[in-house]
Formats: C-alpha cells, structure tokens, sequence
C-alpha cells in the first residue's frame, strides 16, 4: 500500500448548538442519509439496544457504480461527548466527538482503516487491495467536510428552534 496515503483522519466544525443536541443528531443513526453524501440510509439491527455500546446497526450506502450495506457496532457512546461505531466489528472506525467552544460547540468527526479493514480489503481484492483502499480512503477525505457541514446546518436549526420555543 502507498504509505502516503492516510489511514486515519479528522476534520472539526464549530456548530452554534449544545453538545447534547449535536450528540443527539449524530447518535441517531437513522438520520445518517441527512448529511452523508455515500451512507443513505441506517437502521438499528435491534431496536432494544439502539443508541448503547455494543448495539449493532446496518447502513445502506450508494455510489454511482454500486450500492452495498454494511453492520456496524458502536463502540462509543458518551451522552454530549461521543459517539463511535465500528463498520464490521474490526474494518474501519467512524466516530464523532464534542467538545465546548466559545460559540458552541466543536465537533470532529474521525475515521480510521483499521488493520482488520485492511486484512480484509487484502484478501477479498487481492493485487487490487491498494487501489481499493486508496478509493475508499478518499471518499472518507472526501465526505467528512460535507458530512460536517450539513450536520452543523441541521444542528444550529434545531438550536435555533429551540430558542425560539424557550
């Protein structure tokens, strides 16, 4: 694999809304197809544990070329703090974090290739393991920016009906 390529990556947004309103937009995975540009739709695999450490969840993703799902586990889930899933267990970590900022809050939003991911990746596209990682990567560089703004979007409408309401 081209050891240029990054396997990990985080980018931050200041959202004018609370910490527990930003977390409970991005913890509710089935508003997921509201900000990202590949993941249409998720659901929870068991409505019983939905939102907890551990549940599991299936989120549909589309491409031009492809469609495919995929289940996740989430791995975090701190209330106003983060929240983090893991597609396939052990593949690629996705998570989101907040933090106090002067005019809100800051939220970051993480990915990581994980070893497993990439074990995976090796074994089902063999020679092709790189380019696929490679493409796969960049479409993460590629979403999170507009994942965050569009979640900072929702995020300050919902706060600001919230005043309005108060």
């Amino acid at each position: 694999m081209n050891q240029s390529s990054p396997r990990q990556y985080q980018e931050s947004v200041t959202v004018q809304a609370s910490a527990e309103t930003v977390y409970g937009l991005v913890s509710d995975i089935t508003r997921t197809g509201e900000w990202s540009p590949i993941c249409k739709a998720c659901w929870w695999d068991d409505e019983d544990t939905a939102g907890q450490v551990g549940a599991w969840f299936t989120g549909r993703n589309e491409l031009p070329h492809r469609t495919w799902e995929t289940r996740s586990q989430v791995v975090a889930a701190e209330r106003g703090r983060e929240f983090a899933w893991v597609v396939g267990g052990k593949f690629v970590r996705w998570g989101f974090t907040m933090a106090p900022a002067d005019a809100g809050t800051t939220l970051t939003e993480s990915w990581e290739f994980l070893p497993g991911g990439i074990a995976m990746f090796q074994e089902k596209f063999g020679d092709k393991a790189p380019e696929q990682i490679t493409d796969r990567t960049q479409q993460a560089l590629d979403g999170i920016p507009v994942t965050l703004a569009a979640i900072k979007q929702i995020a300050e409408s919902i706060a600001s009906h919230q005043q309005v309401r108060s």
